[in-house]
């Protein structure tokens, strides 16, 4: 009986180890169960807050940013600040988010755009009407009244007029003026009447067809983009210096306007924006012209796109800018001699000016004697004087120069000094008893013949 004692001691102390054993196992998985949930619960805190602070970073800086960058290319748009605590499909959805809220922008601001270029499109029309009404108006006046100002106010109706202009083709409008084919030069004279420097523009023609003009659908376009080059050439430029307008002609290519200024110049960014707007963008917007807008090189970008131009902006050898603007051979043609070109056009640079044929003197128009019986004369050399003889100078007589150093008279003294010449008239007759002439009616003062003449001219 000893020995089954012995085996059920020995079995009862192996099922209290493996019990034991068992409850230790069943602690230690517990303790590691508790520290992997522990830790589970650290990471999931922890990609929480990096997800809340991605999502206020979003909301604060990712989004503002983003349309910003939308008006300011070079600024930059930060991106995920802790990266590796966000899981990829977080990371995919927040970036999705700031391109979505670039799209909305965009799209709102297309909306508010095209609805303010409608506005604008309209009013303009307005406006432009009712200057050419004035302008017109003026021009009767400029007929009727020989006053200065009229025409300084005609000027003045001249830039408010290109401003509104260039505003309206800003918005997509029509010029608002027809032409027929129109010479080059005159073209250039047209725009630099309607800068407010225009007495700084100086014109070089060196065209080979002095009749060269643009076709009707292009020539009003073209003076407005060339006024546009020209009124920000004098704005950056010092008042004391020239502008200068180069007109060149090529075979193939057609022909050529250069504008150069002694101006402030343009950095590299001014000069990378002026160069994608005069390249023509498909769209501008009002709102990434500045405030206040500039809008030169925008309209003449404008231009571009719609009538075919070529335009380049580059260093100046004189130390401003130089704007050439080139015209395709296909907008170009060539008036016939019945055309008038205007007396301030300039003619081409190397091109003789035709001069009147010299009065004949004295020995040119002096009959030839003819031999009697109708004889021929033999053809001998003669020597004949193809200028006038100067006449010799003399010195002006005493009478000559007290006439010169006299003031010139008012017509209000001339006439006072006529009256009172008629009243002595009248005085000396009557006191030696001969018939008074009749006193001068109204019409005959030389007061109100002045003031006729001037009605009249």
């Amino acid at each position: 009986m000893g020995w089954i004692v012995a085996v059920i001691a020995v079995a009862a102390a192996v099922a209290a180890a493996v019990r034991a054993q068992n409850s230790a196992r069943a602690e230690n998985l517990a303790v590691a169960r508790a520290e992997l949930a522990e830790r589970q619960a650290k990471a999931a805190n922890t990609r929480t807050a990096a997800l809340t602070d991605e999502i206020r970073q979003l909301a604060r800086n990712r989004i503002p940013a983003a349309a910003i960058a939308l008006t300011h290319p070079t600024a930059r748009v930060p991106g995920l600040r802790e990266a590796s605590e966000v899981d990829g499909d977080a990371a995919r959805l927040l970036t999705e988010a700031v391109q979505a809220a670039r799209d909305a922008v965009l799209e709102e601001r297309g909306r508010v755009d095209a609805a303010a270029r409608a506005a604008m499109r309209g009013t303009s029309a307005k406006i432009q009407s009712l200057l050419n009404q004035s302008q017109q108006l003026l021009h009767e006046l400029q007929h009727e009244y020989d006053d200065p100002r009229i025409l300084q106010l005609d000027f003045r109706n001249e830039l408010a007029l290109r401003r509104t202009q260039a505003t309206a083709v800003l918005c997509d409008a029509w010029p608002g003026l027809a032409r027929q084919n129109s010479p080059l030069v005159e073209i250039v004279l047209g725009a630099q009447s309607r800068v407010a420097g225009y007495e700084r523009v100086k014109v070089s023609n060196h065209l080979r067809q002095e009749r060269l003009a643009v076709v009707a659908r292009a020539a009003e376009p073209l003076a407005i983009a060339l006024a546009e080059l020209l009124a920000n050439a004098t704005a950056y430029s010092h008042p004391d210096t020239d502008v200068q307008i180069t007109l060149q002609q090529s075979g193939g290519r057609g022909a050529f306007l250069a504008v150069d200024d002694a101006g402030i110049g343009m950095d590299d960014d001014a000069l990378d924006r002026a160069r994608t707007l005069l390249a023509g963008p498909p769209e501008v917007l009002l709102t990434e012209l500045g405030d206040p807008p500039r809008t030169g090189f925008a309209v003449v970008g404008r231009l571009i796109a719609q009538y075919g131009f070529d335009c380049h902006i580059e260093a100046s050898p004189f130390g401003g800018m130089r704007t050439i603007l080139r015209v395709p051979a296909h907008l170009l043609t060539v008036l016939d001699e019945e055309h008038t070109l205007s007396a301030l056009a300039p003619k081409p640079v190397g091109k003789p000016a035709t001069a009147a044929p010299p009065a004949p003197t004295e020995q040119e128009t002096a009959p030839v004697p003819h031999p009697v019986g109708g004889q021929q004369p033999a053809a001998l050399p003669s020597r004949r004087r193809r200028t006038p003889r100067p006449a010799p100078a003399r010195a002006p007589s005493a009478a000559e120069a007290a006439d010169r150093a006299r003031p010139s008279r008012t017509p209000e003294q001339a006439g006072a000094s006529w009256a009172a010449l008629q009243q002595g008239t009248l005085n000396g007759r009557s006191v030696a008893g001969r018939p008074a002439a009749p006193a001068p009616e109204d019409h005959d003062h030389p007061d109100d013949r002045d003031e006729q003449g001037d009605d009249q001219t």
